[in-house]
């Protein structure tokens, strides 16, 4: 029986302390980058993601100008920021146009709310709903007093969404500089990711950052591109129904079209059309909002996880699932994460050995 030296011992322990100082310092030293980087990582996440969302048609606008990586990101940056500004500007325009309109029919007191159209026969919030309803349409000016200490106490509120809205278009527009930063020295990025990825999953590695990529990409335009689809065409219907505020319309039923609920701010938007239009003009925007919401169940099909190698409902559950425990970035941040686990357990699959059956004799 042989026994080890005590100097032996020591050495084993001074390596093992030397090892758990030096991964000590990593974790400080990752901590520190973190906590330093912590205020641009939705900044640098968003640019993230918009530049692989961006990369196929980068390439096309890049062949268009003769290869010319630097001259292309700028001109992707001028495109993206004017198609971000643009239509909040046009936006802000119309709210504010429509709340100054709605002001001075208020206080002329030719602002006439039609009545109900026999809705106290509905389940629920029928009776609640004619009741105000009937209110407003008889005596405006009493109903909006009625609900006098709601509405300054939802003041600070829209105020407070409304800044935020604000750093949101900002955040944005600063992403979408980042997003062009990276495309202009694409190469270095993608061998940056290539060697991060080799490190982290092996020879499996390029199938993955292939995979997130494509991920984002069936994201970009499975979810967001379909709710944009679905809002232009909405907005078009408020707009030829002369629907009041037709452009928060449009905005409040992208943000539900993301959520996967547009249909909800269909309904009410088709109860007011039933109440103060013609029927036939309601019948007609009826049949438009039907067609509008029924269009993602064949354009989702065509979008969502084309090119993705994991099964349409994984993108989707992670989609949806990551927006409501994230956000709007959840949407990119689940679909990933649930993709690459699925793509892990498979693999994990593939490796478990097979048993062997024997042959038990009689």
């Amino acid at each position: 029986m042989t026994f080890r030296k005590p100097a032996d011992d020591r050495t084993q322990l001074n390596l093992a302390l030397e090892a758990s100082i030096y991964i000590g310092l990593g974790i400080l030293l990752s901590i520190a980058c973190l906590m330093i980087l912590r205020p641009f990582i939705p900044l640098l996440t968003w640019g993230i993601i918009i530049a692989v969302a961006a990369y196929p048609g980068f390439k096309k606008l890049q062949l268009a100008l003769g290869g010319r990586e630097v001259v292309t990101a700028v001109v992707f940056v001028v495109l993206f920021l004017a198609f971000l500004i643009i239509p909040v500007l046009l936006l802000a325009k119309t709210l504010v146009e429509s709340v100054h309109t709605l002001a001075a029919h208020f206080k002329e007191g030719t602002l006439i709310i039609p009545p109900p159209p026999g809705v106290e026969t509905w389940p629920i919030i029928g009776a609640p709903l004619n009741s105000l309803w009937s209110r407003a349409s008889r005596d405006l000016s009493e109903a909006v007093r009625s609900f006098a200490p709601q509405i300054k106490a939802a003041v600070p509120r829209l105020l407070s969404v409304s800044a935020g809205l604000g750093l949101t278009v900002l955040q944005f527009a600063l992403s979408i500089v980042a997003a062009g930063v990276l495309l202009a020295s694409a190469q270095a990025a993608n061998d940056v990711t290539c060697s991060l990825f080799s490190r982290l999953f092996g020879a499996k590695g390029p199938e993955f950052q292939q995979l997130i990529g494509a991920t984002i990409r069936s994201v970009t335009s499975g979810i967001l591109g379909v709710a944009f689809i679905q809002s232009v065409l909405a907005g078009l219907g408020f707009l030829v129904a002369g629907l009041p505020g037709a452009g928060l319309w449009a905005v409040t039923f992208l943000i539900a079209a993301v959520l996967q609920v547009g249909v909800l701010v269909l309904i009410p938007a088709v109860i007011y059309m039933f109440a103060i239009s013609s029927t036939t003009k309601a019948v007609i925007f009826l049949v438009w909002c039907l067609f509008v919401a029924l269009v993602d169940n064949f354009l989702k099909p065509l979008l969502l996880g084309r090119g993705v190698a994991v099964p349409m409902v994984v993108v989707f559950l992670g989609a949806i699932g990551g927006f409501v425990a994230l956000g709007l970035i959840g949407l990119f941040v689940g679909a990933i994460v649930l993709s690459v686990g699925y793509k892990l357990f498979l693999y994990w699959l593939d490796r478990t050995p097979e048993t062997v059956t024997r042959k038990v004799p009689l």
